[in-house]
């Protein structure tokens, strides 16, 4: 399982929230790149950098610290947040993103997202799937779709999405621990869903297998063990690095030995 810390930007700082409310932002450093810098050097190798102000603003806004870390580090970055049009995206991969995060986009512009995995391939697009009481929730978090979770992402998956982030938002920030059911819950569905249809390559109507990657709540180190026996492919970890309650020697260890 792949270990992907989180860097959220405003005004071009290091910060957290907690449950997506800008009301509760904690800046924890003004020096992103520091931050980055010091998460490589503990053995990470990927990053997920989300522009806050992109999200708030519906266009992209911080892809200068977005260069300046992928020119001067070596960490692959997905990057998310106000991406809402093809110059936004071109924006995107042209400062370093290896992959870029589609949320809000993927529920109001279904044509857009779609173009977007045709064009760059479903290795560099990953689905934003951000809940409240599995519902989709948009616009950084302000708003709530009508779109179920589960068969939000069923959906996509049949149509070539491999990669999906899935955040339960009232865990986001509260280091009360991830939302196992939920993860559990949308594993099981996609693995029915493949034994269903067969595996990607064995001709139409096949499904990609998912690369589920858990975020939100991540609070100690012992629930990364059991994430990855569920069977997520990643887990993102932001204010328990931040609040020392997860140390980045112990997840330099941890990558050392998988």
């Amino acid at each position: 399982m792949r270990i992907i810390p989180a860097i959220d930007i405003i005004e071009g700082k290091c910060v957290r929230l907690s449950k997506g409310d800008y009301g509760t932002k904690k800046v924890y450093n003004e020096n992103p790149l520091e931050v980055a810098k010091k998460f490589e050097a503990h053995g990470i190798r990927h990053l997920h950098l989300v522009d806050l102000d992109g999200a708030k603003s519906k266009h992209i806004v911080n892809h200068k610290i977005l260069e300046q870390i992928a020119t001067r580090t070596d960490l692959k970055i997905d990057f998310g947040g106000g991406l809402k049009t093809d110059a936004d995206l071109h924006i995107a991969f042209e400062s370093g993103a290896h992959q870029i995060t589609g949320g809000s986009i993927a529920v109001k512009d279904r044509e857009t997202f779609m173009g977007w995995i045709h064009t760059y391939g479903a290795d560099r697009i990953i689905l934003g799937a951000d809940a409240m009481d599995e519902k989709v929730a948009v616009s950084g978090w302000q708003e709530e779709s009508s779109e179920e979770l589960v068969p939000f992402i069923r959906s996509y998956r049949t149509k070539g999405i491999e990669y999906v982030i899935c955040t339960d938002i009232s865990k986001d920030g509260m280091l009360e621990g991830p939302s196992f059911e939920l993860y559990r819950k949308i594993i099981e569905t996609s693995n029915a869903m493949e034994t269903a249809v067969g595996p990607a390559g064995d001709g139409a109507g096949a499904v990609p297998p998912l690369k589920l990657i858990a975020s939100g709540g991540i609070s100690t180190f012992d629930e990364l063990p059991r994430l990855a026996q569920m069977g997520c492919e990643g887990t993102i970890i932001g204010k328990a690095i931040y609040e020392n309650r997860i140390g980045l020697k112990q997840l330099e260890h941890y990558i050392l030995s998988i």
